[in-house]
């Protein structure tokens, strides 16, 4: 039996919600079989008051040996890198491999707080990873972050910022328009086209991992042969669905749900796709 293989480089979330636990959720619901290599630890320690534990770069390389020795890639996202070394090792170990299908996530800030990404990290983002990327996927402050804190309040300025964005290298650009007031608007680029992606807002403070499970579902698209539109499209189907049915739990912001867009109603997850020219 063949399967596509789908591997996230990113932080392992005790939570459940984002990061590793989150991509590995999307891949299986996607019937993608999924590989992980964890960067960090994400978890409070009430001991330490520390949130963070990062992982070597041996640990990281023998993480990447292993896949690509072993089971191989179809297409790979990067989430949570968190310092200038691993993203600088992680560019470099992509740049010299042969594949095709990368989205990139460049984590910045978790739903909860915590700081998922080095000041001194920046620079190394901007040149070395994002050149490699088949699409990345900020959200509006990682938008603003990666353009020196650009103001964003309308989807004029999001279509400004895939503009700008495609200028650092990536192929295509998807800026989330989640903290817009009014449907949730995402603008998808690819140099000469916008694609407006439109879903209803949904009345919900329990989205953590949306931005994680939403990357991974267009990772998850890529792997099985779909275009870059055609997985965003999906992917946007898949996390309306995933919040829409988000979870609540005993504290914090509490978690998309990644079984329900194959458990409920396509007629709960419906988008509405506009192009225009640029």
């Amino acid at each position: 039996m063949m399967i596509q293989r789908a591997l996230t480089i990113a932080g392992s979330a005790a939570r459940g919600g984002a990061g590793i636990q989150a991509d590995l959720k999307t891949f299986q619901e996607y019937d993608v079989f999924g590989t992980s290599v964890i960067t960090a630890i994400v978890a409070s320690s009430e001991k330490t008051g520390t949130g963070i534990f990062p992982q070597t770069l041996e640990a990281i390389e023998a993480q990447l040996y292993t896949i690509d020795k072993d089971i191989g890639i179809d297409a790979l996202k990067t989430g949570m890198l968190f310092t200038k070394e691993v993203i600088s090792y992680v560019a470099d170990w992509i740049a010299k491999s042969n594949l095709t299908n990368i989205v990139v996530d460049p984590v910045m800030i978790g739903k909860m707080g915590s700081a998922l990404l080095q000041e001194d990290a920046m620079t190394a983002m901007k040149m070395e990873l994002l050149p490699l990327a088949t699409i990345i996927t900020p959200n509006m402050p990682e938008a603003s972050y990666l353009l020196g804190n650009m103001e964003l309040n309308s989807v004029e300025d999001l279509k400004v910022a895939a503009k700008k964005l495609r200028e650092l290298g990536p192929k295509y650009v998807l800026v989330k328009g989640g903290r817009l007031v009014g449907p949730a608007i995402d603008v998808l680029y690819d140099g000469e086209q916008f694609y407006l992606l439109e879903a209803p807002r949904i009345d919900t403070v329990n989205t953590n991992g949306a931005g994680c499970t939403y990357s991974a579902a267009i990772t998850a698209g890529l792997a099985k042969g779909l275009t870059v539109p055609e997985s965003v499209i999906e992917a946007k189907k898949f996390i309306t669905a995933a919040i829409r049915y988000s979870l609540s739990f005993k504290d914090g912001v509490g978690p998309t749900y990644h079984a329900a867009y194959g458990k409920f109603s396509e007629d709960d997850c419906t988008v509405t796709i506009v192009k225009t020219e640029k």
